[in-house]
């Protein structure tokens, strides 16, 4: 069975490692289940994200927020909703759960062998490999 299907999820836990989830690709689309809470992505958020890495050449601060609060310049969570982005804003999907791009995202590509993560329990960074 392949990996990253709804059969098979990616097993995954946040940087902090204070969470587990998991992320599967259905069709365009990118699911996370948290618990009972589904957040929804852009599939392609995978290698835009990772392109986006390598250009920046150098660690990035993640960022994670909720989408109701506005991250902080320059972090991946920012970069997740910029109008600068290839799909021009939001990555995330589902209204009141765009948010979080910068905590659930990182992850995937840390295990897709993408990325590099840091483990710290608060304010962890990524860089690509």
């Amino acid at each position: 069975m392949t990996e990253g299907t709804k059969d098979s999820p990616w097993e995954l836990v946040t940087a902090p490692g204070s969470s587990s989830y998991t992320m599967f690709i259905e069709g365009d689309e990118l699911v996370c289940q948290v618990g009972s809470t589904t957040l929804k992505y852009q599939a392609r958020a995978i290698d835009d994200l990772t392109a986006w890495l390598g250009e920046q050449g150098d660690w990035v601060p993640l960022g994670a927020a909720d989408e109701s609060k506005s991250p902080a310049d320059g972090t991946v969570e920012a970069w997740g909703r910029s109008e600068s982005n290839p799909v021009g804003g939001w990555y995330g999907l589902r209204k009141g759960y765009r948010g979080r791009f910068g905590m659930y995202l990182p992850p995937l590509l840390e295990k897709l062998g993408k990325a590099e993560l840091t483990h710290d329990a608060r304010n962890n960074s990524m860089r690509a490999l």
